[in-house]
């Protein structure tokens, strides 16, 4: 395996009319040997055929049923032998030295884990989607600068939290250790937590504003969906990867978040989104036990203080 081999893995469902601007976007990258791997979700919207007639260069992996984003990265994943392994959408557009950007930062830190990419919406530039993801006191997962106009404060490199999944980079040796996405998961919040037990580990995630994404933000997911995922995910999250000082020091606030979250959607009830959220949470709440054993796993790698952990999340 050559020295910083780069492999990007992309999970396809039903996302033909993205894909040919997502590849020639990869086809135009500086760096050249990349590895393009796309794991496709049983479309039944033409896109393997599209994949073979159009791109003979990329790996395509065809699954015979939906195994969701978590688990097609994971085949992905499990198929890259390289030692950078960026995830991306498959509605996105790179700019040219995207991977060398990654890579330069991987290089120039050996203490990251993880790469974020500065993310752009695909039909407003000039805004974000994510300069790197942050992780609240109160258990709260969100994007840095999201819809923000770029006015240049976020062109600084920098450590963040966590990396959106729509463009994180990976060193394979830490994957190794900690393991990839949580496929239990689905959809929703795998990067996080993904991003959680880098940082119990040790490892730090790096935001580089040169490794530049513009995202279809929600052209592929969404909806009730993402109510139902985000509702049951969020709690096997903080179930799973705070440690036992921080749960208790931050209790009253994670408490009272998910509270406000079931009566405001209670409150809307007659949506399907509202009912979603809620099927999720009651869902979350009935499989503890399964994010407990996990928990055991998680906190055992554990190789940094909480006084660190603390110092990385944000206050509201």
């Amino acid at each position: 395996m050559a020295p910083e081999s780069f492999a990007v893995v992309i999970p396809n469902w039903n996302g033909k009319r993205f894909l040919a601007v997502c590849l020639d976007s990869l086809r135009r990258q500086t760096r050249p040997d990349i590895t393009v791997i796309i794991v496709d979700n049983a479309s039944s919207d033409g896109s393997q055929a599209f994949l073979r007639a159009r791109y003979p260069e990329v790996c395509l992996i065809e699954l015979p049923e939906n195994q969701g984003f978590a688990g097609a990265c994971n085949i992905g994943i499990a198929a890259a032998n390289c030692d950078i392994i960026a995830l991306l959408n498959n509605d996105t557009e790179v700019d040219e030295r995207w991977a060398d950007e990654v890579v330069t930062a991987f290089s120039a830190r050996p203490e990251a884990g993880i790469v974020a990419s500065k993310m752009l919406l695909f039909d407003q530039r000039d805004r974000f989607h994510t300069a790197g993801d942050f992780f609240t006191v109160d258990g709260r997962a969100g994007n840095r600068g999201a819809w923000e106009l770029d006015t240049g404060q976020y062109d600084r490199g920098e450590y963040v939290f966590s990396a959106c999944g729509g463009a994180a980079a990976y060193r394979q040796s830490m994957l190794a250790e900690t393991g990839a996405l949580d496929q239990d998961f689905f959809f929703l919040l795998e990067d996080v937590d993904l991003a959680w037990r880098a940082q119990l580990a040790g490892y730090r995630v790096w935001y580089e504003p040169g490794a530049v994404v513009y995202h279809h933000l929600s052209a592929t997911g969404g909806g009730a969906t993402a109510s139902y995922f985000d509702g049951r995910n969020g709690i096997w999250l903080l179930a799973k990867n705070l440690p036992a000082s921080l749960l208790r020091k931050y209790a009253g606030r994670i408490l009272a978040r998910q509270i406000a979250l079931a009566w405001a959607a209670l409150k809307a009830w007659r949506g399907r989104e509202a009912r979603a959220r809620l099927r999720g949470m009651l869902r979350g709440l009935m499989t503890l036990p399964v994010a407990l054993k996990k928990r055991r796993q998680a906190q055992a790698m554990k190789r940094v203080s909480d006084e660190y952990l603390d110092s990385m999340l944000t206050r509201t």
